[in-house]
């Protein structure tokens, strides 16, 4: 195991992170509002708006909390449209590359996000990347709340193959810091997903706009 312990684990998010699904989710959330009657959104305001747990993030947008009801719809019928269009979407440029240089220079990675998970590994298997991830976890339950307690639990199942100190969670929303800090991690934003920079910025963690950044900080951070 001692190659494998190299540098930083990164704890990568999928949704807006390695898959580049921002305009489809928009497209989605749009085709939604229109079926549920709320004014389509633009990809500025959505990325000032969003929040997790996603319930909020219609509190922003109406005024109110949904009510448990409303919620279900609201979110049964955004993942309809999303589903539907999800094929289409690839991964952000050069996921690919970067992934498969980490673990050829043994450096660890896993996959962490609130996409179910039995959807979530079909996808990342058809896009040809499993390989390189030591784990993958999607959302197995329909709570709908933040990354921090899933984060714990997906640490505590990669078990000795990494520290906490060598672990950099690399994600597009400030949950994924928080999440990282729950666990005593460190983490780096990219803003080419769900959220604007200066939102991301009020994490009070490192900000970058390419992937490539993204794994140049990560290491620095678990140097």
């Amino acid at each position: 195991m001692g190659k494998q312990l190299r540098g930083a684990h990164i704890v990568w998010d999928w949704n807006g992170t390695l898959l580049h699904d921002i305009h489809t989710v928009i497209e989605a959330t749009n085709a939604s509002f229109a079926e549920i009657g709320l004014e389509a959104i633009t990809l500025e305001r959505y990325r000032d708006l969003y929040c997790v747990p996603i319930p909020k993030f219609y509190e922003r947008l109406i005024g109110r909390l949904p009510s448990d009801a409303e919620w279900r719809v609201m979110d049964a019928v955004f993942h309809k449209h999303y589903w539907a269009r999800v094929e289409s979407c690839g991964l952000t440029e050069g996921a690919a590359q970067l992934l498969a240089a980490r673990r050829a220079d043994g450096r660890t990675q896993s996959l962490l996000s609130l996409a179910p998970h039995e959807h979530l590994v079909p996808i990342v298997r058809r896009h040809g990347i499993e390989e390189h991830f030591v784990r993958i976890d999607g959302r197995a339950d329909d709570s709908h709340a933040g990354k921090a307690e899933r984060m714990v639990r997906h640490l505590d199942a990669l078990g000795e193959v990494v520290a906490v100190e060598r672990v950099v969670v690399v994600g597009d929303a400030v949950d994924d810091a928080v999440a990282a800090a729950h666990v005593g991690a460190r983490a780096v934003l990219y803003t080419g997903g769900s959220h604007s920079r200066r939102s991301l910025e009020a994490a009070g963690v490192p900000v970058v706009d390419s992937l490539a950044e993204a794994v140049a900080e990560a290491e620095r951070l678990a140097a």
